[in-house]
């Protein structure tokens, strides 16, 4: 029962917070009917609540995901027996999830290795060891057996503190770092206003520890020659959900084009008139966040082994845009 003190909040926003549902999650109930405000079913997710409501929510039955082959073109940087390095692109998901049940990149691996995959991550993420957010772009590893799965997994547990795993990424970040290299270390946990996002606790007994280091590449001026945007080499030495894009706004530094994290500085987009092709940049429709190096000890030889990438075209061009007045 919603009452005075909800009074002109919007109706998924209500939800979201007295649930444990993510906002998405809430607009997806709301706009299927799943919802009823005083016994009547209401799709109007901005409704701004009056107070003294009845607001009823059905949650429907979940439907299990099997994930089938389809035939999805991947990038495949190396292959053998154990693992597929994969160069992934953006716009890509990695898995089947909540409203995601078809081409991801579970159903492209599926296509190419049939039912060879490891089954540890569940018939929802065969040969899944890690993942990349779907707007990140470049190298993923896929186990392609069980053996592999799980010496990769123990390897990632431990990337940054033992072994040889690494993981480096670039990210076009808004501004330009206070210090060229720093190491930030903070706890991190789930968004308690917003369940799709993570928030860094500055309370040292909450949350997980989450460690990223950066190294600024390049930075970039408008016309005026005033600090517009930089260039980051991120390490990563925990893997947790959002990392960078969360460690890197909490710099005041948030990735180019992050939808989710610093929207606050989506108005600099209105200043790249100063310096190219301001629409250019403007239909850049992903965070600009590449995985552009991954070491790893093979599972079975026990070599090392290196991979690299080069940034897709989309970053490319924004570099080139932001180059533009050097």
């Amino acid at each position: 029962m919603a009452n005075k003190l909800d009074v002109g909040k919007r109706l998924d926003q209500y939800i979201t917070i007295h649930t444990e549902f993510s906002r998405q999650r809430v607009i997806n109930l709301i706009e299927n009917g799943y919802v009823k405000l005083n016994n009547k079913i209401i799709n109007l997710k901005k409704y701004k609540i009056k107070g003294e409501e009845s607001i009823e929510i059905t949650i429907p039955e979940i439907r299990e995901l099997n994930p089938l082959p389809e035939n999805i073109p991947i990038d495949i940087v190396y292959e053998d027996n154990d693992i597929i390095v994969i160069n992934k692109p953006s716009n890509l998901v990695v898995h089947p999830g909540a409203g995601i049940e078809s081409g991801t990149l579970v159903n492209a691996i599926l296509h190419h290795c049939g039912d060879t995959l490891s089954g540890i991550g569940g018939y929802k993420r065969p040969g899944i060891v890690h993942r990349l957010d779907k707007d990140t772009s470049g190298l993923m590893i896929v186990a392609k057996n069980d053996i592999s799965h799980l010496n990769l997994s123990k390897q990632f547990s431990e990337q940054g503190r033992t072994g040889s795993l690494e993981k480096i990424y670039l990210a076009f970040v808004w501004g330009v770092p206070k210090l060229r290299k720093n190491k930030i270390e903070t706890q991190m946990q789930r968004n308690t206003n917003d369940r799709t996002k993570m928030m860094v606790e500055k309370d040292p007994l909450k949350g997980r520890k989450a460690v990223t280091e950066y190294e600024i590449i390049e930075t970039y001026c408008d016309k005026k020659n005033d600090p517009l945007a930089s260039l980051l080499r991120c390490k990563l030495y925990t893997g947790r959900t959002h990392q960078i894009r969360v460690h890197l706004d909490y710099i005041g530094n948030p990735i180019i084009c992050d939808a989710k994290y610093g929207k606050g500085f989506n108005t600099k987009m209105k200043q790249l008139s100063n310096i190219s092709d301001q629409k250019t940049l403007t239909d850049l429709k992903r965070h600009a966040l590449h995985s552009v190096s991954i070491t790893f000890t093979h599972p079975t030889s026990n070599n090392n082994m290196t991979f690299n990438t080069d940034l897709p075209h989309d970053l490319v061009i924004l570099r080139n845009i932001l180059s533009a007045n050097e």
